[in-house]
C-alpha cells in the first residue's frame, strides 16, 4: 500500500486502489496534463511534491474506470480525447465524490474545467443525468428512472467502479 501525507491524497488513492485501479508514488515530469499525476499503462502515478488537488485524482481515476478494461492497462499520459469519455468521468467522479463523502469543490475546484466547475457542481448537485446514461450503457450504474426496472442501484450509487 502506497502512504501519502495529505490524508485527502491517502483517502482518495486508497479508495481508488480498492475498486482495482493500481496507484503508485513516483516522480513525475513537468510536463503532464494534471500536475502530480500521471497514467502509465493503467497505473495511477501520483507525486505528491507536485499534486495540486487531490480531488483531480478521482477525474483521472474516472478517466480508467469508463475505459474499456483492455484498453486501460496500455494508456498513457493523456487519457481520451473523446467527449463521451470525459462526460462519463464527469458523471463518474460525482458518484466517487458522492460514495467517499467529500465535498463537491474536492473534485470540482474553481483552478478546474476550464471555469465550468460551479456549473458542474450545480447540475449534479441538482440531479442532472450528465453522462449517467454512458456509465448505464457501460453497466456501471443506472439512470434513476430506470434502476428499478434494472434491479440496479441509481445513479449517484454504483453498480460497480469498473467497466469491463
Amino acid at each position: 500500500m502506497v502512504v501519502f501525507a495529505n490524508p485527502l491524497t491517502q483517502q482518495i488513492t486508497d479508495f481508488i486502489s480498492e475498486i482495482g485501479i493500481p496507484v503508485q508514488a513516483g516522480e513525475i515530469p513537468d510536463n503532464v496534463v494534471l500536475p502530480g499525476i500521471l497514467i502509465d499503462k493503467g497505473v495511477l502515478v501520483v507525486d505528491e511534491t507536485k499534486l495540486k488537488y487531490p480531488g483531480d485524482l478521482l477525474h483521472e481515476a474516472g478517466h480508467l474506470a469508463v475505459m474499456d478494461g483492455a484498453q486501460r492497462n496500455i494508456l498513457c499520459n493523456d487519457v481520451s480525447k473523446n467527449a463521451g469519455d470525459e462526460i462519463a468521468a464527469l458523471a463518474w467522479s460525482w458518484a466517487a465524490l458522492v460514495h467517499l463523502n467529500l465535498k463537491p469543490e474536492v473534485v470540482f475546484h474553481p483552478d478546474g474545467y476550464k471555469g465550468e466547475s460551479e456549473w458542474l457542481i450545480d447540475i449534479f448537485s441538482n440531479g442532472s443525468n450528465l453522462g449517467v446514461p454512458l456509465l448505464q450503457w457501460m453497466g456501471l450504474t443506472a439512470e434513476p428512472s430506470k434502476a428499478e426496472q434494472l434491479g440496479w442501484k441509481a445513479f449517484p450509487q454504483m453498480q460497480r467502479w469498473l467497466r469491463e
